[in-house]
């Protein structure tokens, strides 16, 4: 069936009141700075265009032969999901040829990913983690795709595991996509957080939320209580002030997904607190699970971007400085006065 594409998008300015497409508001901001080169910007396109490609294989995922086990393990020693392969070739293909990147590493590589030899280098550095959550795919539950971009520190050459390794502070962009009912393209760029949702009629993303804040008013918290038992006695205590049962609080409403991107995401629109706390369970677990570069420090760009917070329970996670590219920390992230009690429970418990 053909495409009314005058008709979707007169549609979707009914809605907005204006319609601003991602390239044309990544341009606009753009002109804020009258010796960018258009390099980053052409990155940020660049993701646009894979996570398009990756939703349309989303959302076909029980017609197409990409659900289930690829039969093997990621170097985090989970099941690679044929799913998660696709989307870390469509990143990587999307960029390996176009001269603005150094270099790249991927959550589901061990190494640093170099630049192909016959092609060009370019000043930037993308991390990624292709499919966040993806252990949902099967059970259509919503999973997403994370990046951060910094600029190179190495002069000359390819990019090494240095220009790999840099505190979440010096970020110049991080975002992430989540697929679901719709699918969404949030990220930033040090300008705020701004949210954009893909039309798949027309295949284009349009400005759905402009400069996003953490609503003041937190609803949720948002963590794996399965695991409590193997918590320390601060975060435990955390948690129940959340609940209320010290009544020197209101009590928050638990919502837990499983898939960091959506958490955060609902958290980010409705205030609350995502928390993935170290715990005794797993000894490989016991500095916390979610990975540094490719999760945390790219989520709590966006959160302090949207007026929140992010620490680890004693450091702000965008002052570590990452010691390996897989190095996993513990994370707590949302609303300030939420982020910084979690400080102050675990500094007189633990």
């Amino acid at each position: 069936m053909a495409i009314n594409v005058d008709s979707a998008v007169s549609e979707i300015g009914s809605y907005t009141g204006k319609i601003v497409t991602i390239e044309r508001f990544i341009l606009d901001q753009q002109r804020s700075y009258p010796d960018a080169t258009g390099t980053l910007t052409n990155i940020l396109y660049d993701i646009a265009l894979a996570a398009k490609i990756i939703a349309s294989k989303t959302t076909r995922a029980g017609l197409a032969d990409i659900l289930g086990s690829a039969g093997k393990e990621n170097v985090q020693g989970e099941v690679v999901q044929k799913l998660d392969e696709y989307a870390d070739q469509i990143i990587f293909k999307l960029n390996d040829h176009t001269g603005r990147l150094a270099v790249m590493a991927s959550e589901e590589h061990e190494g640093i990913i170099p630049i192909p030899a016959h092609f060009p280098l370019g000043s930037y550095v993308l991390l990624y983690d292709p499919l966040d959550g993806s252990s949902n795919i099967d059970v259509n539950v919503s999973i997403g795709t994370i990046f951060a971009i910094y600029k190179r520190k190495t002069e000359g050459g390819r990019g090494t595991l240095e220009d790999c390794l840099q505190k979440g502070r010096d970020l110049i962009a991080a975002g992430y996509v989540i697929y679901g009912s719709s699918t969404m393209l949030v990220y930033s760029t040090g300008q705020g957080v701004h949210g954009f949702t893909l039309d798949p009629t027309i295949g284009e993303f349009f400005l759905s939320h402009p400069n996003i804040r953490i609503p003041a008013t937190p609803k949720f918290y948002s963590v794996n209580q399965g695991y409590e038992q193997f918590w320390s006695e601060g975060v435990k205590r955390y948690t129940e002030w959340l609940q209320g049962k010290d009544k020197t609080a209101k009590p928050l409403s638990l919502r837990y997904i499983g898939s960091l991107v959506a958490d955060f995401h609902r958290n980010l629109l409705s205030g609350g607190v995502y928390y993935y706390p170290a715990d005794s369970k797993d000894p490989t677990q016991t500095t916390g699970k979610l990975r540094l570069v490719y999760e945390c420090a790219p989520m709590a760009f966006l959160a302090e971007q949207a007026g929140g917070a992010a620490t680890t329970g004693t450091e702000r996670i965008l002052d570590m400085q990452p010691t390996a590219l897989h190095q996993r920390v513990p994370i707590f992230v949302g609303n300030i006065p939420l982020v910084t009690k979690a400080k102050e429970f675990i500094r007189e418990f633990d």
